[in-house]
C-alpha cells in the first residue's frame, strides 16, 4: 500500500496540543452550552438559574421563586426558598458545595439517584449554574440555611474570595445574582417581556408555585401564579390565537404516580396545529418522544372511536384520513415528568427518552378513547371537523395537480420583471426577492436558472400593518409578488397556487435591507400566514465584508461575524477589508458563491413559535400606535450600532 502525501509539510506535535481546564471551555466555546452569545443565549442564563429552583419545587423542598430584573436591565436575581445549595467543606474537592456547584462542570446533587435529594429534575448534566458563573463578570450567590445566611462572590468563573458567613437568619434558599459579561454576548440587555413570558408558562405548568417577577426598570411587580394549571394554560393559548373551538368541552387527564404527566387539549376551526410541550417543567419547543406519544394517542383513539360508531364511519367512508387530518386545528399542552431525562444538547430543546413514547401513548390513547366514547355529541363534532380537513385535503391535493398541468399557460399573466425558473417542480424551485434592479441584475446573472426565479423590488415596500388585504395589493410590488407566488393572499388565499418550495428573502446585510425585510415579513404574517405556517419562507444570509489575509478570503455576514474572522489566529498578513454597500456591488459569481449556492449558503427559515408574541412584535414595530414604538427605541437605543443608523 502507498503512502498518501501530505498536502503540505506540517509540525504537528504536542507542543500543538491545549488542554482547557476548568470553566474554560465554557468561556471559549459558550455556543456548546448556551445556544450562542445572542439574546437568545443570553436569556438561556436566567432558564438556566431558574431551572434550578424550579427543581426545589419539584421534589418538595420549594414553593416560591422571585425573578428581579435590576435597572440597568443587564443583570437578574434569582431567588428561591428551597434548601439552599450546601455550604459545608466537600470531604474530596477540600471547598464549599456553593463553590463546587458554581465552579466545577458536572457538579452537583443530581448524580447520585437518591430520592432525597432530586427525584425531577431538568438539570441533569450538573452543569447550568457553572455555566452561568463562567459567562458572568459578576455573580453573587447568596445561600440562607440552617439559621444563618452565606455568601460569596465570583467574577467570570473565579472566586473573588472565601465563602463568607454573614450572620444569623429566619429562613432557607438560594439567591443567585449575575450580571452577563459583555465582552462574551453581542448585548446584555434582558428582554422583560420575554422574561415575563416564560415565568408566565412555568405557572401554569406548575400550578402550586408562586413566581414573582420584580421589573425594576418600570417598577412593576407581577404575581405570576396559576392555580388551575394546565387547563387554564390551554384555554388562554386558544383564547390568545384567536381560534374558534369546535366545542367548549375540554379533554384534560392527569396521572400523579412515579410516571407523571398532564395533557390537555382542544380541537378548533384554525387550520394551525398547535402542541406546546414540557419536561419536569422545561419547555421543549423541538418536540421529542413525549410529544411523539401524544401525537400517537391521538391517532388510534380518533381511528378507533370512528371505526366502532356506524355514524361516523359512513361520514369518512371513501376518505384516507391521515394524522396530519386529525390533528388539524387542535390546541394541546402535555407536561411530563421523567426522572432521569435525556435531552438532546444542553439547550433541552428535544426530549430523546425512548421509553416516554410509549407512556405517554398508551396513558393518553385509553383516557381520550374514554373521553370520547362518553361525550358522543363532541366526539361527533370532532370527527366532522376531521372529515372536512380530509376533504380540504384532497381537493387541494387535486387542484395541485390541476395547477401543475396548466403551469405554462399562466406564466403570460406573471410579472414582468420576474426572471423565472425552468422548474415546475414545487420542491426543487426558488423565488428569491431581492432589493433593487441593481441586485436584481447581479441575481440574475448568477443564479441556476433552472431551479432559481428572481423577483427584484422597488424600495421600501407598502407598510401593510393595519391595512386589509385588499388595500395592500393596491401597492404594484406586492401585487407583483402575489402573483409571482401564485396563491393569493387574504381570503382569496389557496395553498394550491404555490409556485415555488422556497420563498427567500434577499436583501443587503444593512439597517435598510433589515427595514424591508419587516415589513415583508410581516406582509407574509398577516396575508399570507400558511406560507410561514408550512415552512416555505426564508431569510438569506448575504455577506457584509470581503476579508482578505495573504492569499485567504473570507465573507462576514456582521461585524460580529467580522471580528470572529479576524480574532482567529491568523498570519502575520494585514487584512484587506471591503463592506459592500448593497447586493449590487456584487459580480454575479460572488453572489451565487456566498448566498445562492445551496452547497455554501445559509438561509435561516422563518418560524413562529408564539402567534401572540409575533403579532404584538410587528405591531410594535410597524403599527400605527407610535407610543409603542417610542418605548422600543428607548428600551434598545443602547443595542444600536452607529454605523448603522440611518441619520
Amino acid at each position: 500500500m502507498t503512502a498518501l502525501a501530505p498536502a503540505k509539510a506540517s509540525r504537528y506535535t504536542t507542543d500543538e496540543l491545549t488542554a482547557l481546564e476548568g470553566l474554560e471551555p465554557v468561556r471559549v466555546r459558550p455556543a456548546m452550552y448556551i445556544g450562542g452569545v445572542d439574546a437568545k443565549g443570553l436569556h438561556h442564563l436566567v432558564w438556566e438559574i431558574v431551572d434550578n429552583s424550579v427543581d426545589e419545587y419539584l421534589n418538595g423542598y420549594a414553593d416560591h421563586i422571585a425573578v428581579t430584573l435590576h435597572k440597568g436591565g443587564d443583570s437578574i436575581t434569582v431567588q428561591d426558598n428551597g434548601r439552599g445549595i450546601p455550604v459545608d467543606t466537600h470531604p474530596k474537592f477540600k471547598i464549599s458545595g456553593l463553590e463546587l456547584v458554581l465552579t466545577k462542570l458536572h457538579a452537583g446533587g443530581k448524580f447520585n439517584n437518591k430520592d432525597t435529594n432530586y427525584f425531577y429534575s431538568g438539570g441533569l448534566h450538573g452543569v447550568g449554574a457553572s455555566v452561568v458563573n463562567a459567562l458572568s463578570k459578576k455573580l453573587i450567590a447568596t445561600v440562607r440555611k440552617d439559621g444563618y445566611e452565606y455568601q460569596q462572590t465570583f467574577s467570570k468563573g473565579i472566586p473573588q474570595g472565601k465563602l463568607e458567613k454573614l450572620g444569623p437568619f429566619r429562613g432557607h434558599g438560594t439567591g443567585i445574582f449575575f450580571q452577563p459579561d459583555d465582552s462574551i454576548f453581542k448585548t446584555t440587555k434582558f428582554d422583560a417581556e420575554t422574561i415575563r413570558h416564560r415565568l408566565e408558562d412555568m405557572s401554569y405548568i406548575h400550578a402550586g408555585l408562586k413566581i414573582t417577577f420584580k421589573n425594576e426598570i418600570t417598577g412593576e411587580t407581577l404575581d405570576l401564579s396559576h392555580p388551575e394549571g394546565i387547563p387554564q394554560f390551554l384555554a388562554k393559548l386558544v383564547t390568545d390565537g384567536q381560534k374558534a373551538p369546535v366545542t367548549e368541552t375540554v379533554f384534560h387527564v392527569k396521572r400523579d404516580t412515579e410516571d407523571r404527566m398532564e395533557v390537555a387539549l382542544q380541537w378548533t376551526e384554525s387550520t394551525d396545529e398547535t402542541i406546546r410541550s414540557y419536561v419536569n417543567g422545561i419547555r421543549t419547543p423541538n418536540g421529542g418522544t413525549h410529544e411523539n406519544g401524544l401525537k400517537a394517542a391521538i391517532r388510534k383513539a380518533v381511528n378507533n372511536y370512528i371505526d366502532t360508531h356506524e355514524e361516523a364511519k359512513r361520514g369518512a367512508k371513501g376518505l384516507k384520513i391521515t394524522a396530519e387530518d386529525i390533528r388539524e386545528g387542535i390546541v394541546a399542552v402535555v407536561s411530563v415528568f421523567v426522572q432521569n431525562p435525556e435531552f438532546e444538547g444542553q439547550t433541552k430543546q428535544r426530549l430523546n427518552n425512548s421509553e416516554t413514547d410509549a407512556k405517554v401513548d398508551g396513558f393518553v390513547r385509553a383516557a381520550l378513547e374514554t373521553w370520547l366514547n362518553g361525550n358522543r355529541s363532541v366526539a361527533d363534532a370532532v370527527v366532522g371537523r376531521i372529515i372536512l380537513a380530509a376533504k380540504a385535503r384532497e381537493a387541494s391535493r387535486a387542484a395541485v395537480e390541476v395547477t401543475r398541468k396548466t403551469a405554462g399557460s399562466r406564466r403570460t399573466s406573471l410579472p414582468g420583471k420576474l426572471a423565472d425558473c425552468k422548474s415546475r417542480e414545487l420542491g426543487d424551485s426558488e423565488l428569491f426577492i431581492v432589493e433593487g434592479d441593481s441586485a436584481g441584475g447581479s441575481a440574475k446573472q448568477g443564479r441556476n436558472n433552472t431551479c432559481q426565479a428572481i423577483l427584484p423590488l422597488r424600495g421600501k415596500i407598502l407598510n401593510g400593518e393595519d391595512l386589509p388585504t385588499v388595500k395592500v395589493l393596491q401597492n404594484q410590488e406586492l401585487a407583483d409578488l402575489t402573483n409571482a407566488i401564485g396563491t393569493g393572499a387574504g381570503d382569496k388565499f389557496r395553498y394550491e397556487g404555490l409556485r415555488y418550495g422556497k420563498i427567500v428573502l434577499l436583501m443587503d446585510a444593512d439597517a435598510d435591507g433589515h427595514h424591508i425585510s419587516t415589513l415583508l415579513l410581516d406582509f407574509f404574517f398577516r396575508h399570507m400566514p400558511e406560507l410561514v405556517r408550512k415552512g416555505h419562507v426564508y431569510l438569506a444570509q448575504p455577506p457584509l465584508y470581503r476579508i482578505d489575509i495573504g492569499k485567504e478570503t473570507f465573507w462576514a455576514r456582521d461585524d460580529e461575524h467580522k471580528e470572529e474572522i479576524l480574532g482567529a489566529k491568523r498570519a502575520n498578513a494585514k487584512p484587506d477589508i471591503t463592506r459592500f454597500k448593497g447586493l449590487g456591488e456584487m459580480d454575479a459569481k460572488v453572489l451565487f458563491q456566498t448566498t445562492l449556492d445551496p452547497r455554501n449558503r445559509v438561509l435561516l427559515k422563518v418560524e413562529v413559535d408564539s402567534n401572540l408574541e409575533a403579532n404584538d412584535a410587528f405591531r410594535e414595530l410597524l403599527g400605527k400606535e407610535a407610543d409603542a414604538r417610542y418605548r422600543f427605541i428607548m428600551e434598545k437605543a443602547d443595542q444600536a450600532v452607529a454605523e448603522d443608523l440611518d441619520v
